[in-house]
């Protein structure tokens, strides 16, 4: 929580430094499941390696339609971790997420993933009942079911979900994190926030315009 915490207040620092610079510091990136910054002014950019990038996936979505990496090229996304039968937590973070959708959903350009961490209970069927129960009409919000332990690889290894301490689990350990993840149009990841936070949802949707500026 702190370094979430830190890195809101860094990030909108850097924001109200970059109204002012020609040459200023955007949205850092992160390569380590440490989550630690990576600050990168756009003059070194090009000198500056970036080698960590979300991963080739498949997944079916609540449609039965298989998502791949394909359907994220050259576009921003933001990826989450859920499941239907969550009590608590998880309609807070799917409600979190309507905020940025509801923001955005005319941009065809932002894509929004929700990957089910219970996969063999969250069938297609499943979380196209889920989605609609919670009003969720955003073409480009996909809700992912499909093999446990792809899943979670992808999950710890492309996105970092549970920073270090998941980074080595295998899909015997359940995998559950509050993480919003903003991935950039190279599949970069760009931010990460709290996803039971609603004061992080304008944070979020701030990062995102900034990244559809680059």
């Amino acid at each position: 929580m702190y370094r979430i915490v830190l890195l809101v207040v860094s990030s909108w620092l850097l924001a109200g430094c970059s109204e002012n610079t020609t040459n200023s510091v955007t949205l850092p990136y992160y390569n380590e499941p440490s989550f630690t910054p990576i600050f990168i002014e756009k003059k070194e950019e090009k000198n500056r390696k970036v080698f960590h990038k979300i991963g080739d996936f498949s997944f079916y979505n609540e449609d039965s339609i298989r998502i791949t990496q394909k359907n994220i090229e050259g576009k921003i996304h933001v990826a989450n971790f859920v499941f239907t039968s969550c009590g608590v937590i998880c309609p807070n973070m799917v409600k979190n997420m309507k905020v940025v959708s509801d923001s955005l959903k005319l941009d065809t350009n932002i894509v929004l993933l929700s990957y089910s961490v219970m996969p063999w209970v969250d069938s297609p069927r499943v979380l196209k009942k889920y989605k609609e129960k919670n009003n969720i009409n955003n073409k480009n919000w996909h809700f992912l079911t499909g093999n446990k332990g792809k899943i979670y690889l992808h999950a710890r290894r492309s996105y970092f979900a549970e920073e270090d301490i998941g980074y080595s689990k295998d899909s015997s350990e359940f995998l559950h994190t509050e993480h919003f993840i903003l991935v950039d149009k190279s599949k970069r990841i760009r931010g990460i926030y709290n996803g039971t936070l609603l004061l992080e949802m304008q944070h979020l949707i701030n990062d995102i315009k900034t990244l559809s500026l680059e």
